[in-house]
This record gives C-alpha cells, sequence and structure tokens, in this order.
C-alpha cells in the first residue's frame, strides 16, 4: 500500500513538470513581441531610407523596415514557381475593394529596359480585375523579353503583346505600339472600362481606388483624357513635314525638307501629352473608323506622332468621349519639365536629361502635392531612393484604402522597435 501511494506521488509530480513545462512552451510561442536578434531580421529587412519624409512618422519608439531589395531576384525562370513568386514579390492577388473590382481598368506599358524597375511598376499597379498589355521594344536584349514573359505568364491577365516594334524615339512606331496593345487588348476576356499608357519609367501617384475614382468624376465620367491645344505655330513643324525613322535609333527629316499633303478629312491638328485615359468606346473607335485610320496612316511620317494622334482625335464631335472644349486638363503625368523651372516647379533635385527631370529623392514631395495619376521618369541606376521612397509610400496608401484583411506579403515596410540592439516587431493592427 505505502508503494502504491509512493508510485502516485511520483506520477504527480511528474505530470505537474510536464505540465509547467508545455505551459511555459505554450505562453512562450503566444508572445507576440518576443525580441528578434538583430542579426536574425536584418538578413531580411534593411532600414527605409532616412531621407524618405513622405511616408507617414512611424510610431514614436519604434522606426521602419523594408524588404532588402538587394535579396530580391527580379528574374524569372521558365520553370518557375508561380504561387510563391506572387509572394515572394509581393504581388497583391485580390481585388482590394468592390469599387475597383467593379471598374476594371487596362494599361499598356512599354518598357525596353530596367527589368527591376519594370517590374515593381508593374507590381505598384497590378490588381487582378485589370488587364495588362506589355510591349517589349524588339530591339531589347533576349534575356530581358524572355523574363519579362516569364514573369507575365504568371498572372492570367498580364500578356505581351502579339505585335512587336522597333521603337524610335519620337517615331510613328511608338505610336503603333499602342495601336498594337489596343487591338490585343479588345480582344482581352477583361471588361475593362478604360486604357492608361505607360512607360517603364513610370511610377504611380495615385492606388487603382484612386484612379478608379477620379476617372468616374462627373467631368471625366464619360470623357477621354487626351491633354492638349490647338497645334502652336511652333511646333507645327512637326507635321508640315516628312520625317523618317533612321536604323531605329532617331528621327530625321526626309529629303530636302519635303512637304506632307493637308491632314486628311479637313482634320484640325492638335498638340498635346502623348498620354492618355481613354474609354474603351474611344479604343474601338480608334482601330475601326475610316477618319481614325486615315489619320494614323497620314501621320506614319510625322514627327512625334504620339503627342498629336490622340488629342486630334479627341476634338472630333463624332469620337465617343470627345471633349471638343479640353485643353491641358486631366491630370495624367507629373513631369518636371527643364522650360517650366521657377514657374510651375522650383528645380530638378536629380537631374534633367532631353529637358525632363529624373527624380530624385528631393522632387517626391512635389510629386505628391500634384496628386497626378502618374510621374516620369525614373532611374533606379541614377537615383534608386528616389523610387525606393514613392514605392514604400505607394504600397502603405494602397493598403489603408483595402476593404479586405491585408496578407502579410502584401505589406513592403514594417514597424520595428529598436532596443537594447535587437528588434521587437509591431503587431498587427
Amino acid at each position: 500500500m505505502v508503494q502504491l501511494e509512493n508510485t502516485k506521488c511520483s506520477f504527480l509530480f511528474c505530470l505537474g513538470v510536464c505540465i509547467l513545462i508545455c505551459s511555459a512552451i505554450y505562453l512562450k510561442a503566444k508572445i507576440p513581441n518576443t525580441p528578434i536578434p538583430s542579426t536574425d531580421l536584418s538578413s531580411q529587412t534593411t532600414p527605409a531610407p532616412q531621407s524618405c519624409d513622405i511616408l507617414p512618422p512611424a510610431t514614436p519608439g519604434f522606426t521602419w523596415q523594408q524588404k532588402d531589395c538587394k535579396k530580391i531576384s527580379y528574374e524569372t525562370k521558365p520553370d518557375a514557381n508561380c504561387t510563391l513568386l506572387q509572394s515572394d514579390l509581393q504581388f497583391i492577388m485580390e481585388p482590394l475593394s468592390k469599387e475597383e473590382e467593379d471598374f476594371p481598368l487596362a494599361f499598356i506599358i512599354t518598357i525596353h529596359k530596367e527589368l527591376e524597375t519594370f517590374v515593381r511598376l508593374l507590381r505598384a499597379i497590378y490588381a487582378p480585375q485589370n488587364a495588362y498589355c506589355i510591349h517589349i521594344d524588339a530591339k531589347a536584349l533576349e534575356e530581358y523579353k524572355t523574363s519579362v514573359r516569364n514573369l507575365a505568364g504568371c498572372f492570367p491577365n498580364v500578356f505581351v503583346v502579339s505585335v512587336t516594334e522597333k521603337v524610335t524615339y519620337a517615331g510613328f512606331s511608338r505610336l503603333q505600339a499602342d495601336i498594337n496593345c489596343m487591338k490585343d487588348l479588345v480582344k482581352s476576356p477583361t471588361n475593362w472600362k478604360r486604357v492608361i499608357n505607360l512607360c517603364g519609367q513610370d511610377f504611380p501617384i495615385q492606388t487603382n481606388l484612386e484612379l478608379v475614382r477620379y476617372m468616374q468624376r462627373s467631368e471625366w465620367k464619360d470623357r477621354n483624357m487626351t491633354p492638349g491645344i490647338k497645334q502652336p505655330l511652333n511646333m507645327k513643324y512637326r507635321t508640315k513635314f516628312q520625317y523618317e525613322e533612321v536604323k531605329d535609333t532617331h528621327v530625321a527629316p526626309k529629303g530636302k525638307g519635303q512637304k506632307k499633303r493637308p491632314p486628311p478629312h479637313n482634320l484640325t491638328i492638335y498638340f498635346g501629352t502623348a498620354y492618355y485615359s481613354l474609354t474603351r468606346p474611344f479604343v474601338e473607335f480608334v482601330l475601326n473608323d475610316k477618319v481614325a485610320k486615315d489619320l494614323l496612316e497620314w501621320s506614319r511620317d510625322t514627327f512625334s506622332p504620339d503627342e498629336h494622334y490622340w488629342v486630334t482625335l479627341n476634338h472630333m464631335k463624332e469620337t465617343p468621349g470627345s471633349y471638343v472644349e479640353g485643353e491641358w486638363e486631366g491630370n495624367v503625368r507629373a513631369i518636371k519639365w527643364r522650360d517650366q523651372e521657377g514657374t510651375v516647379h522650383q528645380g530638378c533635385k536629380g537631374q534633367y536629361i532631353r529637358d525632363i527631370c529624373i527624380y530624385g529623392i528631393g522632387d517626391l514631395p512635389w510629386l505628391i502635392e500634384r496628386e497626378s495619376m502618374f510621374a516620369n521618369k525614373f532611374e533606379t541606376s541614377s537615383f534608386p531612393e528616389a523610387l525606393d521612397c514613392l514605392e514604400l509610400w505607394h504600397r502603405h496608401k494602397v493598403l489603408q484604402h483595402a476593404t479586405v484583411p491585408i496578407q502579410p506579403s502584401w505589406r513592403l515596410t514594417t514597424e520595428v522597435e529598436v532596443s537594447n540592439s535587437t528588434f521587437i516587431s509591431k503587431p498587427e493592427d
């Protein structure tokens, strides 16, 4: 009997010890603020740029950390695991609101270099309800083309255009690239409402939700955005004389100043930006209407035809969504032109190339104040912190607008507490 009691006591003692050990393990696993050694966290993240003043202030005692971009591969292999790639590259893979889901957009993106910049642009504007046509310059390196195609293959609503052009700056090929994408987009299963064109050096200021709301304002709900005016005298040379693309590198006058015939159908030529936001009926008009086709053919030997084609058609009364009285309305792009220094802006904090500012990080406050749809231009090879900072700010704003649960992989930044040389992650809201 005594032996039985001793055995019982031993069993109860062991059971109690086991309960204490299990409880300790359980409680330790549940504590969200368990310190992570700095060496562990720093292998995954790096501090956000200290000069990134546009990011909202971190919680007192915390600081912003971002994923270490240098440890991310933007090159997509043909055998890539697409689900893993979408997560690793932090794409948002579900609509963030019903409002956006009910108003799908289409995007045309023309690219030729800087794979990382393109992937980050696509990540910033990607939403599963939209459609994306990528035009890769036929002159681009084969490795570049292959990687972009592989990436597009991981998304059902992203595709590479079926017909590519050797794009020349200020040449007809640049306009034809957009037309080629439009032909593919109208066949897309996505019932997109409007199309926006971009180049690889653009980056969004507005979120997808802000774009949807902006284009559904009363002044734009049924109108195309093609900012521009009647062709000024100092721009008439562009359509008065004939031009040609030379060796796929530049545009030059054809012959000895050969003059062009007048525009078809007695059209009045306008001058404006090459960027736009167009309604779907307008796109279908461009692809099918005789006047639009004749103007396109007439524009083949003009200088920078994408800066007169869209805006001229949009000033025709019979064009769907036309804005006959329109001028420079439509906040499609924020650009710092050299000749506007001192009036529109107070200088370029990066550097001017072809009289356009390549943004430095000091230009970002001006960009945000403009509230444009997109900004141009960025170069990660010259001023990487400008794009780093704007990207973090933009994604933070995107997630603030979300009406669905936020997945951890969608966050480009996280708040961490710096305490006694250790990082403590802030619990998610």
